[in-house]
């Protein structure tokens, strides 16, 4: 397993990257739904439905959201009917527009948001039975503890279900995707957030994200059985599976 190249969002700027992607999105907080609405193409919610049917044979009851961000997944995991979700996020930015999208859908009952870290899950061993990352673990400072934590709080049996960008590999979506990535991502992050770094940190977090079997041996590393790569969309997303 090779070591991770370290991508920040501010490379210039000595801080943590723990710190300088929450200064990030509590920056963007304001347009990131629409912003991602809109540079998916509205792609990234068939996902987030995918992604969430690996849970539905194991009917949990109380699911974690790490990096939850806008609640987006938290949100969609209803579906599934669990007594509890709690989505769990660094940027106090992000998780207060999440918290308005819950009070307008009546799901206060449901989903609790809180801020905190992947790498230190306030919570106890063995008490979730489900976990979920959308789009979050690339942001991890140190990928395999924020694994671990996450195996950690789940239940004997509990799923782990990550979703997470890839880089896909045949022509021409690979030079396609390549050239968005690249060019258009930034110029509209640009224009619509008003934050240039942070959609030239994308592409950068993503083509240093550890994809497919590398990432697989991280969440054998934390101690999970019977992990799965499903590619989405040419291999634009990926998601990975494993039960503890």
């Amino acid at each position: 397993m090779s070591s991770i190249r370290e991508v920040k969002p501010f490379q210039e700027i000595n801080t943590t990257k723990k710190q300088q992607v929450e200064e990030m999105f509590d920056s963007i907080s304001g347009r990131y739904d629409f912003l991602n609405r809109f540079l998916s193409l509205g792609i990234d919610i068939t996902w987030r439905k995918k992604a969430i049917k690996e849970l539905v044979a194991l009917n949990p009851k109380n699911i974690l959201d790490v990096a939850t961000g806008t609640a987006d997944f938290a949100i969609e995991a209803k579906s599934l009917n669990p007594d509890k979700i709690i989505g769990i996020d660094l940027s106090e930015g992000m998780l207060s527009k999440g918290r308005i999208k819950i009070q307008e859908k009546n799901l206060g009952h449901l989903i609790q948001l809180v801020k905190g870290d992947s790498e230190e899950l306030p919570f106890e061993d063995n008490i979730f039975d489900a976990s979920t990352v959308a789009f979050g673990v690339r942001n991890f400072e140190h990928l395999q503890i924020g694994l671990n934590q996450i195996y950690r709080v789940l239940k004997p049996g509990g799923k782990i279900v990550v979703l997470e960008f890839s880089k896909p590999k045949t022509f021409p979506v690979k030079q396609v995707y390549q050239f968005y990535f690249k060019y258009i991502l930034p110029m509209w992050g640009k224009l619509i957030a008003k934050h240039e770094t942070a959609y030239e940190y994308l592409p950068a977090s993503v083509q240093a994200f550890p994809e497919g079997t590398e990432f697989l041996s991280y969440l054998t590393n934390s101690g999970f059985t019977q992990v799965k790569h499903q590619p989405l969309t040419f291999g634009i997303c990926s998601i990975y599976t494993g039960i503890k």
